[in-house]
């Protein structure tokens, strides 16, 4: 089936169309390569299994034994995505965020130094690299002789990359570069960074480099003691004139933004696979410690409110597995456009461990705030999930932004004022302005094509796939009424924002879900796939209820309010109604 790489799904959705042959078939790895990434879970979980006490005693010491990493390159963790051709197992992307599932199920620690390897550290090597870069470091990192790490984030430059300090002046044939990276995961162990410098060239203001450990001036910092994943290396990283080979820029010079936000979109699907990963975890100690404890003559698991946690837990681990897969599915069969279904892969699959581990905690009573028990490590590994990698709350913004920016790009009269669609973060803001008055009076009628349907789907999912079409063209509708509301104010209006994001990301789930049972119904037939419709039941349910709540408020919010109450507090710097 022939593709179009620039196509959408989420681009189109948001002007009311659609593409239903982008989900349709639900993606699946080929048998063979499945067969082996089974194999490998299999390795994987008989090294892990008899480790248990030992995850707790890395938590508690707040280190990875030397002795582990040896094994994790002796088990191939450093080269799942590498091509054979480099010594490395060649996963595609489906087939790697199926390995980081099995990886955090057992310990977060562990699969943070796995997959900020892979999924970050090196990444751009794969992505951007010369086949000269290629050779000469992927076979060590193939065999983890050589470890990857990140480098982007600063103190005074997180979500806000391009604003950073560190800086490279080009002298003769080789690149001086000195700045500070902040938070920088496997800093301590890594042999090669991929750090990204301001240049300031003719050619853009950012540029990144292949950085090793090997050159003069680059001071790694303490071990950070962190809340969670505490086993894992995160130090800071110090370059203090360091000469870099004109040979180690990393893509084109002044074009290193472009590469960050690639590997960051890339990076997202194997961070979502380890949140589903973490989910699988804590349902099945949930379910034993449900089925194992009573109270009052019976197990827990009989009682209606431990019910409504378990199957909670078991909707949104089904719903996250259904769109992190789709995602990586796609960037697999070769779409190019798949940033803003990548953030919302990442912000909807962090959400929902969070809410799971917090859930399978209650289940377990006071059992789960014991350190002898390891729920309180897995909450503590999962709440940076919401952070790194583009925290969700700038997602939501981009994912909102871009929405109403791709509304104003499919009116052709303003393509060319506003720029291409398809790049990603700051794009959407540029030329807001510009389109706002003019959308304000056109965009109903351009996003008047709120007919499309799927057809794709089974019959026995025809109630769903209605109840889906009728919220897109309420999306069409969201994205209207707040151009009208804020017009150019929309840039500042954060909350407005968020909540357009919100909606596109239950329809985004919603969608995905759909087709991962409409696969399940043609394998298994309608009887075999009824849990999979009951599934699907509940959260259609629950979307269409919270789709229709945000949409009310869009006109009636407290926003206002709920702003001016912080200005004034943070001008009294404290909390002012003190009660003794």
């Amino acid at each position: 089936m022939s593709i179009d790489p620039k196509a959408s799904f989420i681009r189109s959705l948001c002007i009311g169309a659609i593409k239903e042959e982008i989900l349709f078939p639900y993606p699946k790895m080929e048998e063979e390569e499945r067969e082996t990434v089974s194999s490998v879970i299999d390795s994987f979980n008989s090294w892990l299994n008899d480790k248990t006490e030992d995850f707790r005693a890395w938590d508690v010491k707040g280190e990875l034994p030397e002795a582990v990493l040896n094994e994790m390159k002796e088990m191939g963790l450093f080269g799942l995505i590498i091509p054979e051709d480099f010594g490395g197992m060649g996963f595609s992307t489906s087939a790697y965020s199926r390995s980081m599932q099995a990886l955090v199920y057992h310990d977060g620690s562990l699969a943070i130094t796995a997959g900020a390897h892979s999924s970050i550290g090196m990444k751009g090597l794969l992505m951007f690299g010369t086949e000269e870069q290629k050779k000469k470091y992927l076979p060590k990192l193939s065999t983890g002789e050589m470890i990857a790490a990140y480098c982007l984030t600063e103190p005074g430059a997180g979500s806000d990359a391009a604003s950073i300090k560190t800086k490279a002046v080009k002298e003769g044939d080789h690149w001086v570069l000195s700045g500070e990276k902040l938070w920088i995961t496997n800093g301590g162990i890594a042999d090669f960074f991929t750090v990204f410098a301001s240049t300031d060239t003719e050619e853009g203001k950012i540029t990144a480099f292949i950085v090793t450990k090997d050159l003069e001036g680059i001071t790694i910092g303490p071990h950070e003691d962190k809340m969670g994943l505490r086993a894992s290396s995160t130090t800071t990283v110090h370059f203090d004139k360091v000469r870099v080979p004109q040979e180690n820029v990393l893509g084109e010079v002044g074009k290193g933004f472009k590469v960050a936000v690639k590997i960051l979109n890339n990076g997202r699907t194997g961070l979502g696979g380890g949140c589903i990963g973490g989910m699988k975890k804590c349902i099945d100690m949930a379910i034993k410690q449900a089925s194992e404890r009573k109270q009052f003559g019976q197990p827990i698991s009989d009682f209606g409110l431990i019910k409504k946690k378990i199957g909670q837990m078991t909707v949104d681990c089904y719903t996250s597995e259904s769109v992190v897969n789709l995602v990586s599915g796609l960037i697999d069969q070769g779409y190019e456009d798949y940033a803003v279904e990548a953030a919302i892969s990442k912000v909807y699959a962090t959400d929902a461990l969070w809410r799971t581990v917090d859930e399978a905690l209650q289940v377990s009573g006071g059992n789960g705030y014991m350190r002898e028990f390891p729920y309180e490590r897995i909450l503590r590994d999962s709440r940076v999930n919401r952070i790194f990698e583009g925290t969700n709350d700038i997602l939501h913004l981009f994912i909102g932004l871009t929405a109403m920016k791709d509304a104003a790009d499919q009116l052709k009269e303003l393509a060319k004022t506003i720029g291409k669609p398809g790049k990603v973060f700051g794009d959407p803001i540029k030329g807001f302005g510009v389109f706002a008055d003019y959308a304000k009076k056109t965009i109903a009628s351009a996003t008047g094509v709120g007919s499309s349907r799927f057809t794709k789907a089974p019959p026995a999912l025809r109630t769903q796939c209605v109840l889906f079409e009728g919220l897109v063209r309420r999306l069409s509708g969201a994205v209207d009424r707040i151009i009208r509301k804020h017009g150019k104010r929309i840039i500042g209006k954060q909350l407005a924002t968020q909540r357009l994001a919100a909606i596109i990301i239950d329809l985004f789930v919603f969608s995905c879900t759909i087709s991962r049972v409409s696969q399940s119904i043609e394998e298994k037939g309608e009887e075999g796939a009824k849990r999979e419709i009951d599934i699907l039941d509940i959260f259609a349910f629950q979307a269409n209820d919270r789709i229709l709540n945000t949409l009310r408020k869009i006109d009636e919010n407290v926003d206002e309010l709920l702003k001016s109450t912080s200005e004034f507090m943070v001008e009294e710097q404290r909390y002012s109604w003190d009660n003794i």
